[in-house]
C-alpha cells in the first residue's frame, strides 16, 4: 500500500544512461526487486483476506490484492521488453523479501493491514528514492506502480474504527508498527547493498553520479519520517 510521496526527478540524462554497459543490469535489478515485492504483496493480501471478519472486508482486500497483481504484470512486461526473463530478474531478491515476510507474519487481520500500510510503505518509499537516479521512463513506471489508489485510506479507516471500538488495540498495534519499521529498513538496506548493480543506482558508477553519504543519511531519515506520518494517520504512536 502506497501513498503519494513521489520524489523530485533528479536522475541523469536517459540517453547517457542507456549507453552505459552496466545500466541495464541496474534497471533490471530495480524492476526485479519491485516485481517480486508486488508478487509477495499480492500473496500476503490474499492470505489476509481469509482472516477478514466480514464479507465487505474480504472483498476490499481481494481488490487490493488484484491491484498488486496488476502491478506485477506491468513490471514483468517491462522486463520482457528489455529482453530479460522476469524470474531471472526477481531471483536475487527472493531471500531478502521472503525473510522480511517470514519475520513479520501477522497474528491477525489488523496486524496484516498495518503491515500492508506501514511495512510495505517503507519498502515502496525506498524504491521511490532509488527512482530519483534512473531515466525518466523507468522513473515514471516505478512511480506509477507505487501510486496509491485508495489502499491507504482503506487501511487507515479500518484500523481507526477498530481502535475506537476497542482502545486497548492501540498499544499492541503501535508495538507492531515499530517492529515493522526496523524490519523494513533492514530489508531495504539488504536489498540496496547486496547487489552491486542496484547499489550503483544510489551510489553512482563511473561516469554517473549518485548520492553521497550525507544524502544517503537524509534518505533513510526521510523513510523514518514517512513511517511516523503513516503511524500518526493510523492513530498510533511511532
Amino acid at each position: 500500500m502506497s501513498e503519494d510521496a513521489t520524489p523530485e526527478a533528479t536522475g541523469p540524462d536517459p540517453d547517457e544512461q542507456g549507453r552505459e554497459p552496466g545500466y541495464l543490469a541496474a534497471v533490471t535489478d530495480l524492476l526485479g526487486a519491485l516485481a517480486y515485492g508486488e508478487l509477495r504483496a499480492f500473496s500476503q493480501l490474499a492470505k489476509d483476506a481469509e482472516l477478514a471478519p466480514t464479507l465487505r472486508h474480504k472483498s476490499a482486500l481481494a481488490v487490493l490484492a488484484a491491484h498488486e497483481l496488476k502491478n506485477y504484470s506491468v513490471l514483468t512486461e517491462r522486463l520482457q521488453s528489455l529482453g530479460v526473463e522476469p524470474e531471472t530478474a526477481m531471483e536475487p531478491f527472493v531471500a531478502a523479501v521472503d525473510a522480511f515476510h517470514e519475520r513479520t507474519s501477522p497474528s491477525d487481520w489488523l496486524e496484516g493491514l498495518v503491515k500492508a500500510y506501514v511495512g510495505e510503505g517503507i519498502a515502496q518509499d525506498f524504491y521511490r528514492e532509488i527512482s530519483r537516479y534512473v531515466d525518466e521512463d523507468t522513473r515514471t513506471l516505478v512511480v506509477s506502480v507505487l501510486e496509491d489508489t485508495g489502499q491507504a485510506d482503506f487501511a487507515v479507516t479500518v484500523v481507526r474504527e477498530a481502535i475506537a471500538a476497542e482502545p486497548r488495540l492501540a498499544g499492541r498495534l503501535a508495538l507492531w508498527g515499530r517492529r515493522l519499521v526496523g524490519e523494513a529498513i533492514t530489508q531495504a538496506q539488504r536489498v540496496g547493498v547486496e547487489r552491486d548493480a542496484l547499489a550503483s543506482i544510489l551510489v553512482g558508477a563511473p561516469g554517473r553520479a549518485g548520492a553521497d553519504l550525507a544524502e544517503l543519511g537524509r534518505m533513510f531519515a526521510r523513510l523514518t519520517d514517512e513511517h511516523s506520518r503513516r503511524m500518526e494517520r493510523l492513530g498510533l504512536s511511532a
